[in-house]
């Protein structure tokens, strides 16, 4: 998915990864009319597996294919995995019904549940997105103050402008937000990096987990983003790359699944819901 030169180690990683064979998942869901407005579902075994919602990368334009043996794996693992797809910039999408179909998932496939909020590249920025949205002002048609319980983004694009001036993935930012005309004017509602600016804090508990060998996404805009979010947790993973970290079995993913059982027991442990219900009945 690069428009850079990378290194054998990158291309080969990108190479193995992006072609494994797609895993039907058991379950299909929609959210919406429109055909993109689907999930893919992957239940776990045993009521108490902890909810994770996947945001696919691809940089807004691929479809989610690509994380189905991921999102089929992390089942094995678990967790209850819930793989969503949205309308898509260069088609559907882009602004403002990309982040019209992120909100909506988030505001209604939980279900109320808690959960785990986790993308990958692009899918990471849509994380950290919805984070931020209780720091957008009222009046935006994404505010509100129900946030996710908890956030993972796995080697995320956190800065849109950064991303247009590095004319990552043949300027996939510019796209995204409808071109040169438009960028300035609707980037402070969708830039994670803007929303944090005067706040320090989306008040959401956050990870940032990525490789120290990634070539996609260049390394600065991690710190840049750690520099500015005060309660940030961050791992680093040395010798990985942008892929290996949705590489089912490898070491990034394995480190992917362990701090999502960290996540899972910190912010929801399993014995919650069942706390609940018998104070409910008392």
């Amino acid at each position: 998915m690069t428009s850079r030169p990378i290194s054998a180690f990158a291309a080969e990683e990108e190479r193995r990864v992006l072609s494994l064979k797609p895993v039907l998942a058991p379950v299909h869901g929609r959210y919406g009319d429109h055909p993109h407005q689907s999930y893919d579902a992957w239940p776990s075994e045993g009521p108490e597996a902890p909810l994770v919602i996947l945001l696919h990368g691809g940089y807004w334009r691929y479809d989610r294919m690509h994380l189905t043996p991921f999102a089929d794996w992390l089942s094995t693992q678990g967790f209850n995995v819930l793989l969503p797809g949205f309308r898509r910039s260069g088609g559907a999408g882009g602004h403002p019904e990309t982040f019209d179909d992120i909100a909506r998932i988030v505001d209604t496939l939980p279900e109320g549940r808690p959960y785990v909020l986790a993308g990958h590249c692009s899918g990471g920025h849509l994380a950290l997105w919805c984070a931020a949205r209780g720091l957008l002002p009222p009046a935006s048609r994404w505010y509100t103050r129900t946030l996710p319980t908890s956030v993972l983004a796995l080697a995320p694009i956190t800065d849109l402008t950064a991303t247009r001036r590095d004319r990552l993935s043949d300027d996939a930012a510019l796209q995204l937000l409808g071109g040169e005309e438009h960028f300035t004017a609707r980037l402070p509602e969708v830039d994670p990096l803007t929303l944090l600016r005067g706040t320090g804090t989306t008040g959401v508990p956050t990870v940032l987990l990525h490789g120290a060998a990634d070539e996609e996404v260049p390394l600065t805009q991690f710190s840049d983003y750690a520099a500015v979010h005060q309660d940030l947790r961050t791992v680093v993973l040395p010798g990985t790359g942008h892929y290996t970290l949705i590489e089912p079995g490898a070491p990034g993913a394995r480190a992917v699944a362990d701090t999502l059982r960290d996540m899972a027991a910190v912010h929801f442990p399993a014995d919650a819901g069942r706390a609940d219900e018998e104070a409910a009945h008392r």
